[in-house]
């Protein structure tokens, strides 16, 4: 048996930049107010928030540009809803990460029991 451990897969090219925005304390909170799966306005998403409405709309805009937020034009405002599926896809990367994780330190175990 090798206790060599095999490199691990290349991330896929949208995890950096997901996690990066998802790193973000004020990011996450905006996630959470769209895990209800409503689609919401800026003004709704700015409501209560201790950032300028500004603020949140720049923090949006990451969000999209990485695919976690989509938006779409209702008449004169624009309307944010999460794009569950991006998320999916970094909860797949983890998982494969964890997978590969736990493959080693079996490894590991088996050879020092050994």
């Amino acid at each position: 048996m090798s206790s060599r451990i095999p490199e691990p897969e290349a991330p896929p090219a949208f995890a950096a930049p997901v996690f990066a925005a998802l790193g973000d304390p004020t990011r996450l909170a905006l996630i959470g107010r769209l895990a209800d799966g409503r689609a919401r306005s800026l003004s709704e998403l700015s409501e209560g928030s201790p950032i300028s409405r500004q603020a949140v709309a720049k923090h949006l805009r990451v969000l999209a540009g990485t695919g976690i937020v989509g938006s779409v034009r209702a008449g004169r405002e624009t309307r944010f809803a999460l794009e569950p599926a991006r998320l999916a896809a970094a909860r797949d990367y983890l998982d494969t990460v964890g997978r590969q994780w736990e493959a080693a330190l079996g490894r590991l175990k088996a050879h020092i029991e050994g």
